[in-house]
Order: structure tokens, then sequence, then C-alpha cells
């Protein structure tokens, strides 16, 4: 009984090795095959991309018969490591070994080192940016804008269908959600309808590489789960004297932080008075939430505020409330959330502009004043330049 117990087990473990060995052989000629890939397609592969994920991504675009091979044969040649972030092309019937050859070898990106189109919010709509072949740098060759023109240039239109042309989103920090729609809207470079704008507040500046036909919905998705995940890591790492309880409250100072100064090394200094007026219950009176009160994020003010407007009692006027205004008033960068929770040092309770792009800051009323005073003298200045410029302009024609 037991030997032909054991006579059968052995049986079946032969069976099974060979079953085993049938199926690695069927993964390795698989993996060297010629692929399934009819048409040249760009593969992005994003910083910290893992060979899943690419694999699960060539799949479903129909360059691999096989994401769990692929992956498996990139473990075992011991190629994962080596995955680049990038953009490369991927020329039809390519196997599974040379596309993880291509996303591994030299990490230079193949797609869009010819022309790349800049669809920038916050800005030009549309930027069209050639390779210098001397310095390998992009720069800009055309500008047009998509509402402005009935038909967009001819070699844009012929860049729609060429998967060696890159294209490039470009989320200028401080636009608003609403100016984001809009922008996706307008570009032909998409696809799918826009139900509803996202939070504001909730999508990441930054640039982004896209290919023609993608979602719009799936994009802003995307934006918000990086903005989510840059708010959670600015959370964790956040000062014990942050002035803020909430991610929602830090998202909402961020944004008039990013709103209020466009320098980098101001962030973390304007983000210090904001700090310091909301411990000490001092109104934080900043015109850009006023302003967001007014349009809603809808576009520009065009005109300043006026006095009834800084006086009306609204949940965005910060010189009649309290506290924060109820949401953010744009989409802040990265360094503007970082800011909001890793604050300066300082005793600054006041800041205005100081001519020079900047801000000049202050303890004490009396210094504020003196430096609200040299800025109306720029100001008057300029308004006077700007008035002999235009009465002269006539004659030099």
């Amino acid at each position: 009984m037991w030997r032909s117990f054991a006579s059968n087990m052995l049986t079946i473990l032969i069976v099974a090795l060979i079953a085993i060995a049938g199926v690695i052989a069927w993964g390795q000629r698989e993996y060297v095959a010629e692929g399934p890939l009819e048409e040249t397609i760009c593969v992005q592969v994003p910083r910290g991309g893992s060979i899943a994920k690419v694999a699960e991504g060539l799949e479903a675009q129909g360059a691999i018969s096989n994401a769990t091979i692929f992956r498996l044969g990139s473990d075992y040649s011991e190629r994962s490591p080596a995955l680049k972030a990038g953009s490369f092309l991927v020329e039809p019937g390519a196997s599974m070994q040379e596309i993880v050859g291509v996303l591994t070898g030299t990490g230079v990106s193949t797609c869009g080192t010819q022309v790349r189109y800049l669809v920038q919010v916050g800005g030009q709509l549309m930027r069209v940016r050639e390779l210098d072949k001397d310095t390998q740098q992009f720069v800009v060759a055309a500008e047009f804008d998509p509402k402005a023109v009935e038909t967009p240039p001819a070699e844009y239109l012929e860049a729609l269908d060429d998967v060696a042309t890159g294209f490039e989103v470009v989320v200028t920090e401080g636009v608003t959600s609403w100016q984001v729609a809009e922008a996706l809207k307008a570009s032909d470079l998409f696809a799918g309808d826009l139900t509803e704008v996202p939070a504001e507040g909730a999508l990441a500046p930054g640039s982004y590489e896209i290919r023609p036909g993608q979602d719009r919905g799936a994009f802003l998705d995307n934006l918000e789960a990086i903005q989510t995940a840059r708010l959670d890591a600015a959370w964790e790492a956040r000062s014990e004297d942050a002035p803020v309880e909430t991610k929602e409250e830090a998202l909402i100072l961020a944004s008039i932080i990013e709103k209020e100064t466009g320098l980098p090394d101001e962030r973390y200094l304007v983000a210090s008075v904001f700090a310091n007026r909301l411990r000490d219950g001092i109104r934080l009176q900043t015109d850009p939430t006023v302003i967001y009160g007014i349009t809603k994020g809808q576009g520009v003010l065009g005109r300043g505020i006026r006095q009834s407007e800084l006086r009306a009692e609204t949940p965005y006027n910060t010189y009649v409330i309290e506290g924060l205004p109820p949401t953010p008033i744009a989409n802040p960068g990265e360094d503007s959330i970082k800011a909001a929770l890793a604050p300066a040092e300082s005793e600054y309770v006041f800041f205005v502009a100081d001519g020079t792009g900047g801000h000049a800051f202050a303890v004490t009323l009396e210094e504020h004043n003196a430096n609200v005073a040299r800025w109306r003298e720029i100001e008057a200045e300029r308004a006077a330049a700007a008035e002999a410029a235009a009465e002269t302009a006539p004659e030099n024609q």
C-alpha cells in the first residue's frame, strides 16, 4: 500500500515538475518572442515608477501579451532596479526582452527629442519648444493661444499624429482649479468630458508629459493623487509649532502663501508672518483672499479692490474675519505646502511689496507704515513714467 502511495506521489511530482518546466519554457519563449505591438508608442515611466506598474501599462496598451512574464523576466535578468524615468519609444513587434532593454538601458528619453508642445496653465496656453542641437536644451520656437486662433499652426496639427513628439502640460503654481479645467477643455490634446471642477487646492502644480487623447478626468485624478501625497508627506514632517491643526487648514494657508509671493526664497518668511498672526489672533488681512471671494477663482479681477469690498463681511475677507478662509484660494506648489507646515522663525507680522518683486518685512506698525510709504512712492514713480512714455509714443512712431 505504501509502495503504491509513494509510486503515485512520485508520478504526480514528476508530472508537476514537467508541467512547471513547460510553463517556464513557455514563459521564456514569450519573453523573447516578437511582441503584439502594431504601431510605435511612447511609453512614459514616472519618477519612482515600478516594473510592475509599467508592465500593467504596457499590457493595457497592447505592447506585451503578459504583464507577469514581463515583470518576472525583468526581475530574473536583474534589470528591474535599473528602470529609468522618462519617455521611451517602443517599436512595433518589440519583444518583452527588447522593451526591458529600452526602459533600463541608457535612461535617455527617446520621445519628444525633436519638438515638444507645452500646454501651460497660468500663462501661454500653447508653446512650441524645439531641441537646440548645440546646447541640447529646449528653446521656444513659437507660441500661440488656442482661444485666439481659428486654426493652429500646421506643424502642431501634424505633431498630433506623431508619437515621437512630446506633449507636456504645465500647471503653474497658484492657478485655480477652474483655470486648470478651462485650459484642459480648450486643448485638443485631451479627450473626454469634465463633469465638475476639482476642489480648490486639490491639484498638484508641475510638469506632466501626456499622449494625445488622454482622458481629461483621468489626468486631473492623477494631479489630485500627487497633491494628496505631497500634503501627506509635508504633514508628517511638520514642525511642532505649525500654525494649523488639520491638513485642510495647511492647504488653505499654503494657497495664500502661494498667491502672496512668487519668490521661492520668501515663502517660509511669508509663512512666518501668517503664522505669527494666527498665533496672536491678528487678522490675516491679505488681498488674494478678498479677490478670490469676488471672482470665485474664475478669472482675474482686473481692477483694484474697492473699499466697500474690504469692509464687506464675507467668508474670504480676511480683513474682517478671524483666522483662515473656508477653502484654499488656489492650487499651491509643494514648497508653499512645506512652508505652511514649517514656517521660518521670525517676529514679523507685516509685509508689503518692495518694488523688486519681493517684500519688505516689519515687526512694528511704525516700520510697516514706512515700508508702505516707500512702496507708494515707487508706485507713483512708475505711474508717472508710464504716463510719460504714453505721451511720447506717437512722436516716436
